[in-house]
């Protein structure tokens, strides 16, 4: 039988198979097999777990009553800290293998799997580790040596001692706060990495326009402008109208045909309605927001005739889309 504390390193050390990093193939391999029958078993969703992640559940689910609770605290904190670490470095194969937001969901399904494994064990997943630090005994070390201080000198012989005592460093670690702020890392990243997918356009005209008018601000303030920059908005190259109704157009174009897509695959990764709506809601919000500041631009700086020709839907039907695709 291999004992607790060895667990925790081959969990951190696991070297996954192509098996194990075989997803969405594994997912879309559960959803055939559950379209051809109404009964989902538990056991089928458990083998859809990354291997360290179901072993790390199932060793401290068994440990639990077993062990007095200090002892399993500083195994439980080991283990979740080592399996977020396995976890991660699984997205990080399966960003390359697959797509980089397989590689996001994956993580993020992980982390929400082993946080809500671990909820249910009424312990402290914190604990504090204590090092005897040296680091302090090079600089009196390097006196020595240089003869600016004498080992034998008596006469310091208290600040000596004080001075070649080690120091006592405390560490305190939590794995579950931790685990909590890669979740919310991964999760921010996975929002900002679709907000770009769908508004990329939007943003860099707003950012091109906001350094046009930082330019023209300056100008103002007596430094020399190009000439190129001191006609109207609309005039200039990357801001005509038609340039204009390009990118909201290819913007239209990423939210009835890349975002759906996306959607698919957070509902493929995460099977809760209210996880999807909760990580989908800041994307919708930051789409909305793209919209409203190019809405505003256009009122200021182009006529009437020329937005209604470039053909922005209003926020109004803008949200009544995203709605929809949910």
């Amino acid at each position: 039988m291999i004992s607790p504390g060895r667990r925790t390193p081959r969990i951190a050390n696991y070297r996954p198979s192509d098996e194990d990093l075989d997803y969405p193939g594994k997912l879309e391999q559960l959803v055939e097999t559950t379209s051809e029958s109404s009964v989902v078993d538990n056991s089928d969703i458990v083998q859809t777990w990354y291997q360290p992640l179901e072993k790390t559940v199932s060793c401290l689910s068994k440990l639990y009553r077993c062990l007095e609770p200090t002892v399993f605290t500083g195994l439980a904190q080991e283990a979740v800290e080592f399996c977020s670490i396995s976890i991660q470095n699984a997205s990080k194969s399966i960003a390359k293998r697959s797509t980089p937001m397989d590689g996001q969901l994956f993580l993020i399904k992980h982390l929400l799997l082993l946080r809500e494994q671990i909820a249910p064990f009424d312990i402290e997943f914190s604990v504090t580790h204590k090092e005897l630090d040296f680091s302090h005994l090079l600089e009196h070390l390097r006196r020595i040596l240089r003869g600016q201080a004498s080992l034998f000198d008596w006469s310091r012989s208290t600040s000596l001692a004080r001075t070649l005592s080690p120091r006592i460093l405390e560490n305190q670690i939590d794995a579950k706060k931790e685990l909590e702020k890669s979740l919310k890392a991964t999760c921010e990243g996975f929002i900002m990495s679709i907000t770009k997918l769908v508004v990329d356009p939007m943003l860099s005209f707003v950012t091109k326009v906001t350094a046009v008018k930082v330019a023209l601000s300056s100008a103002n303030q007596g430094q020399k402008l190009d000439s190129v920059l001191a006609r109207p908005l609309k005039n200039q190259a990357f801001a005509s109208p038609d340039k204009v109704t390009e990118l909201v157009k290819k913007v239209g174009t990423a939210i009835q045909q890349e975002l759906p897509k996306v959607l698919a695959k957070m509902k493929l990764y995460l099977q809760n309605p209210s996880t999807r709506m909760i990580l989908f809601k800041p994307i919708k919000t930051n789409i909305v927001e793209a919209h409203v500041q190019l809405q505003s631009l256009l009122k200021s700086e182009y006529s009437a005739e020329e937005i209604q020709n470039i053909g922005m839907l209003s926020i109004q039907e803008l949200q009544a889309q995203l709605d929809g695709l949910l």
